[in-house]
């Protein structure tokens, strides 16, 4: 039987971190979401205004027995840049920011201790910036926001800014892609 856990992840337009990481080995499921903000159940329209309190975020159902917490996490840092306060790229807002939501605390630990390592490692010029709080008031995002890339092929942010960042996050993590 399948050791299912669940990760939520903040770390820019969730359409990038969704698509990537649904394409991984051990991924049952990532879902585009809403989480950490004051409003319950807000629309994409609400998240976007950044008065909300709300990042977006992917959930990740992943196996643990096929992918560990921090092998999910070492992807996630590398789908996006840790150190840019409350943005990536051009998305600039706190709906952009880049967050681990934990579960448990065991997730927290994880999270604060694989930080500690791309800090201490100076992979970055510049300080991380991803917060670490615990998961509140999640809300799953609009169907239309689910495998959104996927549907989506034509959209001019997706070809300008998700597909270059899945090709080369698919280059680097070959080994670990579905098959």
């Amino acid at each position: 039987m399948a050791n299912i856990q669940q990760a939520t992840l903040a770390g820019g337009c969730f359409w990038c971190i969704e698509s990537a990481l649904n394409s991984v080995q051990g991924v049952e499921k990532a879902y585009s979401g809403y989480a950490g903000g004051e409003t319950l159940n807000p629309t994409y329209k609400e998240v976007c205004t950044g008065n909300t309190g709300h990042a977006e975020v992917v959930q990740v159902n992943f196996d643990a027995d096929q992918l560990s917490y921090r092998d999910l996490l070492e992807i996630f840092f590398s789908l996006h840049n840790p150190t840019q306060l409350n943005r990536q790229g051009n998305d600039v807002g706190t709906q952009y920011r880049s967050a681990i939501f934990y579960h448990d605390e065991d997730q927290k630990a994880e999270a604060l201790a694989i930080i500690k390592e791309i800090e201490e490692t100076e992979i970055w010029p510049d300080p991380v910036v991803t917060e670490v709080v615990e998961l509140s008031n999640y809300s799953q995002a609009e169907d239309m926001h689910q495998d959104y890339f996927t549907q989506n092929p034509q959209n001019q942010y997706c070809n300008m800014v998700v597909a270059p960042k899945l090709l080369k996050f698919k280059q680097k993590f070959a080994s670990k892609l579905k098959k």
